[in-house]
């Protein structure tokens, strides 16, 4: 029999620590226990966005090159507290624009406000259009367009001031 205290206490768990998701087994029982951040789903008033015509390749299971120095950029960005940052809420591919052939949403140096459309995150086949959460000039865009995105990893850099 399951005991649902014990299920309550693993989703405050969950809820309290800073993971996504937790799988256990115990005495035969598989319990897995998953949270999502709420997902914005948008359709282009153009109509659906098309994927570029080549799609980049899985990435493989490599770890990041931690002895790589960061470039000048990436160094000022990551010394700068003030700057917000814009995180990816899924796993997906991240686009620039709304069409392989269009003007990208935002370039480095531009003025954005709350709500304005940043990027589109493809999930699924489900094109997602990510809106800043500040107002602000974009101070890097930090993911190439049609790349691989991952779950918390920074997209962009907003100063707000």
């Amino acid at each position: 029999m399951i005991d649902l205290d014990w299920i309550r206490r693993l989703i405050d768990m969950v809820d309290g620590a800073g993971i996504d998701s937790l799988e256990i087994s115990r005495f035969g029982t598989r319990v897995r226990i998953a949270k999502s951040p709420p997902v914005t789903v948008s359709a282009a008033a153009t109509g659906p966005v098309a994927p570029p015509a080549t799609s980049a390749p899985a990435p493989a299971a490599v770890p990041a090159a931690a002895s790589e120095p960061p470039s000048a950029a990436e160094a000022e960005a990551e010394g700068d507290s003030s700057l917000a940052e814009v995180t990816s809420p899924m796993v997906g591919t991240f686009y620039r624009s709304p069409a392989p052939d269009a003007p990208a949403y935002v370039e480095t140096g531009d003025r954005v406000e709350k709500g304005q459309t940043l990027c589109i995150l493809e999930a699924m086949k489900l094109m997602n259009e990510l809106e800043a959460e500040v107002s602000g000039t974009i101070r890097e865009i930090c993911v190439d367009n049609a790349e691989p995105v991952e779950f918390g990893q920074v997209l962009f850099r907003i100063d707000p001031a």
